[in-house]
């Protein structure tokens, strides 16, 4: 049979207090004092309710407040057990700053961390997690307080920053940036107090030559020597680099001597120009076709060479002279080729940048080859040659774009020189490297000119046309039927362009 036993408490002998007590439907078990012990195989079933859950030291593991649940107690670190995750937490916008490692070298950072850069020795690169997830969370900040002279670049490791492709950097003392990644369009994007873009735009800044501006373009010219001084050289977000103008001296143009016929003239200089990358807004001539770019500037002078234009032959004696280079940075544009003189001793055309075109006596190797050394784009063309009998008349000279004309296999006008470029970088188009004309035979014309060069003296005795000045035109050459003397070359010049504010 079965067998009950009803009590409504159950006491200790020893002082008559409860162990269990049951009023209503509530069950206590032990007073305030006690502890109540489970035996490890035992199981506890039913409702368990109480305002905290204690450690056996009498710490609090979980503890409700009205309807807040506090876990642990102030100084307590509460972590997740190796391989566990949590969920419903969500994302706090924090990171875990890496106090113990400071880094002062290249690093790569890992999401859902914050590390300290110091700065004092040099710049520091600190990458962004390759191949991130949406919700990883970078920060950087300036250590040392030093990154305004040595930045922190926050390098993009494949994603974009802020919608671009290109690296961040924190460039002011005591900055920091926390960074959130999102999509792959705009890729990281800061989420800290900032007023401004994370990347904010940095521009080249520089002294030197004759400086005018256009729009937000800087521009400045150099028509004789100088330095080209670059104070900031500015940033991806702004400006880097600076797109150039180089022309080099044109040759000065031959004469001649009776009863020799005309003269050639003197080749424009070299003529180099870069694409318009780096300031856009303005047109370029065709030489400022790929692969030839704009040159990336660092705070350093710059020294600038602007060659000056070759002597004419002067009258009764023949011998002419080359251009003299200009240079910028790793551009160097080679000086004009003089003409050719048919007085003895007889001298042909001369290489260059442009080639000098050929006296009057037209045979192979009389005239000079331009683009000399090679570069690409080119940089100029070859001389034209002269005609013989009856003409007598000299070739004109070779320009940037076009090579220098040969003399009419008739009559006795001297050829034409080859045709310059045009080109907006000053914000006005100007033609420029223009070859000189070539001399008239006794009887006829000299060639025209083209781009500043020099013109051809006309028959008999006249004399070659200086080329302008700082254009790197080619000198005219004499004619032929008496003493006459060529025309200088025209200096050269090197224009500067770049974006100074936005």
């Amino acid at each position: 049979m079965t067998s009950k036993i009803k009590v409504d408490n159950i006491n200790k002998v020893s002082d008559d207090t409860n162990i269990i007590n049951k009023c209503g439907t509530s069950i206590t078990v032990g007073t305030g004092s006690d502890t109540t012990t489970v035996p490890g195989a035992a199981t506890v079933t039913g409702d368990l309710k109480s305002d905290s859950l204690k450690a056996a030291d009498g710490g609090v593991i979980i503890s409700q407040s009205g309807t807040t649940i506090t876990l642990g107690a102030s100084g307590d670190t509460v972590s997740l057990a190796s391989g566990a995750s949590q969920t419903g937490f969500g994302r706090t916008g924090t990171v875990d700053w890496q106090t113990g490692d400071i880094k002062t070298g290249t690093f790569t950072g890992a999401t859902g961390k914050g590390y300290f850069v110091n700065t004092t020795s040099g710049a520091v690169t600190g990458n962004l997690p390759a191949s991130p997830s949406a919700g990883d969370i970078v920060a950087f900040a300036d250590y040392a307080g030093t990154s305004g002279s040595n930045q922190i670049t926050i390098g993009r490791n494949g994603s974009n920053i802020e919608g671009v492709a290109q690296n961040g950097a924190i460039n002011q003392n005591r900055d920091s940036i926390t960074l959130v990644y999102v999509d792959g369009t705009q890729g990281w994007l800061a989420v800290n107090d900032n007023e401004s873009s994370f990347i904010a735009p940095g521009y080249v800044t520089a002294t030197g030559g004759t400086i005018t501006t256009s729009g937000d373009f800087k521009i400045h010219t150099f028509t004789g020597p100088g330095t080209f001084c670059v104070s900031d050289a500015g940033n991806a977000a702004g400006s880097t680099s600076v797109d150039y103008l180089v022309v080099a001296g044109g040759g000065g143009g031959g004469g001649s001597n009776p009863p020799g016929g005309g003269a050639g003239a003197g080749g424009a200089g070299g003529y180099r120009e870069s694409p318009g990358s780096a300031s856009g807004c303005y047109t370029v001539s065709p030489r400022g076709a790929s692969p030839a770019a704009a040159i990336a500037v660092s705070v350093q002078g710059y020294p600038i060479t602007v060659g000056g234009g070759g002597p004419g032959a002067p009258s009764g004696v023949g011998n002419a002279g080359n251009g003299n280079p200009a240079v910028f940075s790793t551009i160097t544009s080679t000086a004009g080729g003089h003409g050719g003189s048919p007085s003895a001793p007889q001298l042909s055309g001369q290489p260059g940048g442009s080639g000098g075109g050929g006296p009057w006596q037209s045979r192979p190797g009389n005239v000079g080859s331009g683009n000399t050394p090679p570069v690409s784009p080119p940089q100029g063309t070859d001389g034209g040659t002269g005609n013989g009998n009856p003409g007598y008349a000299g070739g004109g000279g070779g320009g940037a774009l076009t090579a220098g004309i040969t003399a009419p296999g008739s009559g006795s006008t001297g050829g034409s020189g080859g045709g310059g470029a045009t080109s907006c970088i000053s914000a006005t188009p100007t033609a420029r490297a223009g070859g000189g004309g070539g001399g008239g035979g006794s009887g006829g014309p000299g060639g025209p000119a083209s781009a500043g060069g020099g013109a051809g003296g006309n028959g008999p005795n006249g004399s070659g046309t200086n080329a302008s000045t700082n254009l790197g035109g080619g000198g005219g050459a004499g004619a032929g039927g008496g003493p006459s003397g060529g025309g200088n070359g025209g200096s050269g010049v090197v224009i500067l362009r770049y974006k100074f504010q936005n």
